[in-house]
């Protein structure tokens, strides 16, 4: 998910600043036209990638469900990686990536190099990644909020696991994360364990409020936990863009993030209209935690999860549609 990777240049600035002047606007966004010659086309098959958290989940339970009932295409969804699912777009095995956490480095190679991605605009989304504390922490520790002091509470958060060090608990290791850099840049007494997935992160911080069993770690949102247990922030050195230009001296806070979405440049030509609705597709973070609260929390299949979204917001979904 993830991933933190430097601002874009310039000229991608230039182009996400005026995305979002439109959507101040209240300006849909465009749709897509075909190259000349190329006609409208039937939806027929549409791949898109499921990388590893809930949030993302939910997008593609909402994104398919319609590309399936209203435009009649056949979706499949492949489990991959970040990394993994732009590999897929250069091989065709991929159509569309439904949110992009930043990713420069990809966006060069895939979009300006190779020339087989092309941006979709913003999900709606506001990413925010940082390092949290459980509720109770804050409470019976009012200072270890602030980054400075969190030396003095390492032992707190020893484990067997940690090497005598406290333990600042990541989530899935394909998540890239800058954590081990800034516990080394920012002289800390922790070295980074990882709980293995989403799932197992959203579970010990859930266990640590609930049992008040000393827990540091990372986490982001937008994210369903949060509207359950309310984490507490813990702010590291302001970030400021480029202060994370270089991975290994990396010693500010995570940059906040506008998702966006990515599709393969054959697909988008190719007049389908799914790549219409895809561009088009834009809600609130509020919106996503909705949906993922329904698949984890009351077990709702992605597509029970995904209609009773659709059904208390059709104004919203029928302005995606293609035109």
């Amino acid at each position: 998910m993830p991933s933190r990777t430097p601002w874009r240049r310039l000229r991608r600035a230039a182009a996400l600043a005026s995305v979002l002047a439109l959507a101040a606007c209240g300006a849909p966004a465009a749709a897509i036209v075909a190259p000349p010659g190329v006609a409208r086309t039937p939806c027929g098959t549409v791949s898109i990638a499921v990388n590893p958290w809930v949030g993302y989940e939910a997008n593609v339970a909402v994104v398919s469900y319609l590309l399936r009932t209203e435009l009649g295409c056949k979706v499949i969804e492949k489990d991959l990686t970040e990394q993994d699912s732009w590999e897929a777009m250069a091989k065709g095995e991929i159509d569309a990536i439904l949110e992009v956490w930043g990713h420069d480095d990809l966006k060069k190679t895939y979009i300006d190099d190779k020339k087989v991605a092309v941006e979709q605009g913003l999900t709606g989304n506001k990413g925010v990644i940082g390092w949290y504390v459980p509720p109770w922490m804050a409470k019976e520790y009012p200072d270890i909020v602030k980054w400075q002091n969190l030396n003095k509470y390492a032992s707190l958060f020893r484990t067997p696991k940690s090497d005598g060090k406290g333990q600042f608990l990541a989530g899935d290791p394909s998540f890239v994360t800058n954590d081990a850099a800034l516990i080394k840049n920012l002289k800390l007494d922790y070295s980074v364990v990882y709980a293995g997935s989403e799932d197992a992160l959203i579970a010990a911080f859930r266990e640590a409020e609930a049992d008040k069993k000393p827990l540091i770690g990372y986490f982001y949102t937008p994210q369903w936990l949060l509207s359950e247990i309310k984490l507490v922030h813990i702010p590291l050195p302001l970030y400021r863009p480029g202060c994370d230009a270089v991975p290994e001296k990396v010693a500010c806070d995570y940059q906040p993030y506008d998702l966006d979405k990515i599709a393969r440049k054959a697909f988008v030509d190719s007049g389908s209209p799914a790549a219409d609705l895809i561009k088009n597709f834009r809600w609130s973070n509020d919106d996503q935690n909705t949906v993922a609260r329904d698949i984890t929390v009351k077990k709702l299949s992605h597509d029970d999860a995904a209609k009773r979204w659709l059904d208390a917001h059709r104004s919203t979904w029928q302005r995606w549609m293609p035109q």
